[in-house]
C-alpha cells in the first residue's frame, strides 16, 4: 500500500474510532449524543472492514478465482440460471436479502436503548454477518448453484444433511410469515400505500420487457423510465384516499395477506427476468438512495437521540420484545448483522446468475455492510422519537400504561396530523420507521411540506424491501423442496418442470401465507429471529466444514467463532421464549389462541433438536477429517475459462 493509501486509511481509523467512543458514552459519558456520530461510525468501520478484512477472507480464506466458470455461464437456461449483470445483480440480492428484518429489527430492539444495538449491528455485520454471506455464496457457486440443504447432504452426510434439510425449509416459512407480517400492518386500511406499492408491480414488469426484448443491455435507460415512474405511483396514490375508488385499495390485514399469497405465488413461477431482478434491481437503488438521502436528512437535522443508552428494559419486561437484553436483541436484530436467511439466497437465486467468481466480494460481502447501514439508519429513526411516542405506536397500551413504565406520550397526535394517519397502536415497527423516516426528511431544506408524501414514501421504502424478500424467498423454498421431493418422484426434481414448479411454490405459499393469517408480532417476530439465528450458525457450520475439507484449518476461526456465538445465543433464547409461549397459552383467553402458542412452542422445540442434530454431526465429522480417519471427498466442481 502506498503512503497517500495508508495515510487516507489511517484518517478513516481514527474517525471511526473517535465516533465509537462518543456513541457509546467513553467521551463525554454526560452529554446526548447526535445521531451524526452513529453515521461516521458504521460509514468508516464498514469502509475499513471491505476495504481490508473482505479482501483477506477473498484471497486467503476462499482463493476467489476469475477463471473459474460459474454456474450462470455453464447451465444458462433463461429461467432461472441466467448470466446478469454485476449491479443489477447486486441490486437483487441486497434487495432479497434486506428485507424488513434490518429495518424492523433494530427498530423494535430500540426498546433496550441504542448502545447494544449499535455495537451489535455494527460488529455482527462485519465479522459475522458479511462473512457467512460470501463463504455460502461461494460454496454455492462452486457447486452448481445447490442450495444449502444440498451442500449439508452433499458434504456433512446424510445425517445432518437431513437435519438441516428440514430446518432450512421451516426457518423459511416462519422467515417469510415474519417479514410478511409487517407489510401486512404498514398497509393496512392505507389505499395511498396499497394502491402505491400495486403499481409497482407493472411497473417491473415493463422493465424487465424493456431490458429482455426492447433495448437490452440499456440499463441506464431502464433505471431513469422505472425511477420516475415509481415516484409517479408516490403522487398518484395521493390522490387516492377520498376518491371513488378508495375502498378498492382499503383493504384489511386478511385481505392483504390473501394479496401478498396471490403476489407471492405469481412472482415465484415467473422467470427471473421478468419481475424477480428488474424490481429488485429499482428497489435496490431506490433503497440505497433513500438511506443516503436520510444520511442527508441525519447531517441537515443533527437529531439528538431521545432514547436512553439503556433502557430498564434490559433486565427484561419490555412491551415489545419479552425477555433480557441477553439474549434477545441478538435474535431480535438478525438481519441487520447476521442473518441464516442470507443463505438461502447466496446458496438459491444469485449464484444462479452470477457471471465471475470476481463479483462474489462485491455483492456477498458488499451487500450484507450496506445493509448494515441501512440498519444504522433505523436504530436513528427509531431513537429520535420521544421514547413514550414510540411505545405509543409500537404497543397497543394506552397512554397511561405507557407513562407507567416511566415514558409519557407527548407528542403522538401532532404525528399523527404530520402524517395524514392515525399512528396509534400499529405494532410491528413498519410505522414508526416510517414516522421516524418522515421526521427525518423534514428537515432537508425544500421538503419540510410534503410530510404525508414523504411517510408514504417511507411505507413503500419498506413495504419494497419485503416484497423483494417474499418472492425471492418463496422461490428459494420453491427449490427446497423441489430438491427434496426429486428423492421420491424424479419429475419433481427437475426445475424446469412446470407442474412441480406451481405445486411446490402454492405449498409454499399456503404455509407462510397461513402463519400470517393467524399470528401476531410478538409470537412471529421472537420465533423468526430464533430461527433465523439458528439457520446462521448452521449454515456457519457447513462453511467451517468446507474451510476444514479445503485444507484451509488455519482459517476457520473466521467462521467457527461467529458460529460458536450464534449457536449458543439462539439455544438459550428458544429455551426461554418456549417457556414464555408456554406460559402464555395458560392464560390465554381463548382456546385456539392457546393451542397456536403451544404449537409455537413445539416448532421452536424441534428446530432447536435439528439443529443440534446438524451441528453435533458436522462436529462429529469434522474430527474425522482432522484426525484423517475420515476420507475428504467433495462435490466442488472445477472448471476453468480457457482464456
Amino acid at each position: 500500500m502506498k503512503i497517500t493509501g495508508k495515510i487516507l486509511w489511517g484518517a478513516v481509523s481514527i474517525v471511526a474510532a473517535l465516533s465509537i467512543a462518543v456513541v457509546t458514552g467513553i467521551v463525554n459519558p454526560s452529554e446526548k449524543v447526535n445521531a451524526l456520530w452513529i453515521v461516521t461510525a458504521s460509514a468508516c468501520f464498514y469502509a475499513i472492514s471491505y476495504r481490508f478484512y473482505a479482501a483477506f477472507i477473498a484471497a486467503k480464506v476462499l482463493a476467489i478465482d476469475s477463471r473459474r466458470i460459474t454456474p450462470a455461464m455453464r447451465l444458462n437456461d433463461g429461467i432461472d440460471y441466467d448470466p446478469t449483470n454485476k449491479w443489477v445483480l447486486f441490486g437483487h440480492h441486497f434487495a432479497a436479502i434486506a428485507g424488513a428484518g434490518p429495518l424492523i429489527g433494530p427498530m423494535l430492539a430500540a426498546q433496550f436503548g441504542y448502545v447494544p444495538g449499535f455495537l451489535w449491528i455494527l460488529i455482527g455485520a462485519a465479522v459475522a454477518g458479511a462473512v457467512h454471506d460470501m463463504v455460502i455464496l461461494t460454496a454455492s457457486v462452486r457447486r452448481n448453484g445447490h442450495s444449502l440443504a444440498q451442500i449439508a447432504k452433499d458434504e456433512v452426510g446424510p445425517v445432518g444433511g437431513a437435519a438441516a434439510s428440514v430446518a432450512i425449509l421451516f426457518i423459511i416459512i416462519v422467515a417469510l410469515a415474519g417479514l410478511g407480517l409487517a407489510v401486512v400492518n404498514a398497509l393496512k386500511d392505507n389505499p395511498w400505500g396499497t394502491f402505491t406499492i400495486g403499481l409497482t408491480i407493472p411497473i417491473a414488469l415493463l422493465m424487465g420487457l424493456y431490458m429482455r426484448y426492447l433495448r437490452p443491455g440499456k440499463v441506464g435507460e431502464v433505471s431513469v423510465i422505472g425511477i420516475i415512474l415509481l415516484l409517479g405511483a408516490v403522487y398518484l396514490g395521493g390522490l387516492i384516499p377520498g376518491s371513488s375508488i378508495a375502498h378498492f385499495f382499503m383493504l384489511s390485514s386478511h385481505e392483504l395477506v390473501w394479496a401478498l399469497c396471490i403476489y407471492g405465488f405469481i412472482a415465484s413461477v415467473l422467470p427471473v427476468w421478468l419481475l424477480l431482478c428488474p424490481r429488485d434491481y429499482l428497489s435496490t437503488y431506490m433503497k440505497i438512495g433513500t438511506v443516503l438521502l436520510l444520511a442527508i436528512g441525519v447531517i441537515f437535522m443533527a437529531p439528538v437521540l431521545q432514547m436512553p443508552a439503556l433502557t430498564k428494559f434490559a433486565q427484561g419486561g419490555g412491551p415489545i420484545i419479552p425477555g433480557h437484553l441477553f439474549p434477545f436483541m441478538f435474535i431480535t436484530i438478525a438481519c441487520g448483522s447476521i442473518s441464516g436467511f442470507h443463505s438461502l439466497i447466496a446458496s438459491g437465486t444469485t449464484p444462479k446468475m452470477i457471471m465471475s467468481e470476481s463479483h462474489i466480494r462485491p455483492i456477498g460481502y458488499g451487500a450484507m455492510i450496506t445493509e448494515g447501514f441501512v440498519s444504522m439508519m433505523a436504530l436513528i429513526a427509531a431513537c429520535i422519537l420521544i421514547p413514550g411516542d414510540y411505545f405509543a405506536i409500537n404497543t397497543n397500551l394506552s397512554f397511561d400504561a405507557i407513562a407507567a413504565l416511566g415514558f409519557p406520550v407527548d407528542k403522538i397526535k401532532e404525528l399523527s396530523a404530520m402524517v395524514g394517519l392515525n399512528v396509534e397502536g400499529r405494532p410491528g415497527g413498519a410505522v414508526s420507521l416510517a414516522v421516524g423516516m418522515t421526521t427525518i426528511f423534514s428537515h432537508i431544506p425544500g421538503l419540510s411540506g410534503l410530510m404525508p408524501y414523504w411517510f408514504t414514501f417511507a411505507l413503500m421504502f419498506e413495504a419494497l424491501f419485503i416484497l423483494t424478500t417474499v418472492d425471492a424467498g418463496t422461490r428459494v423454498a420453491r427449490f427446497l423442496i423441489q430438491e427434496f421431493g426429486g428423492h421420491f418422484y424424479k419429475p419433481l426434481g427437475r426445475q424446469n418442470w412446470l407442474p412441480g414448479i406451481l405445486a411446490s411454490s402454492l405449498l409454499v405459499v399456503a404455509a407462510w401465507g397461513y402463519l400470517i393469517y393467524s399470528g401476531n408480532i410478538s409470537t412471529i417476530w421472537p420465533m423468526f429471529g430464533v430461527t433465523n439465528q439458528l439457520l446462521a450458525a448452521i449454515a456457519l457450520g457447513v462453511g467451517t466444514t468446507l474451510l476444514i475439507k479445503a485444507g484451509k484449518v488455519r482459517y476457520i476461526w473466521v467462521t467457527l467463532v461467529p458460529m460458536i456465538f450464534m449457536f449458543a445465543t439462539t439455544l438459550i433464547t428458544s429455551w426461554q421464549l418456549i417457556n414464555i409461549f408456554l406460559d402464555k397459552a395458560e392464560n390465554a383467553p381463548t382456546s385456539a389462541a392457546a393451542m397456536n402458542l403451544k404449537i409455537d412452542a413445539g416448532l421452536l422445540a424441534l428446530m432447536a433438536i435439528l439443529a443440534i442434530v446438524s451441528i453435533s454431526d458436522m462436529v462429529y465429522k469434522w474430527y474425522g477429517y482432522l484426525t484423517k480417519t475420515r476420507p475428504v471427498m467433495s462435490s466442488e466442481i472445477i472448471e476453468y475459462s480457457v482464456k
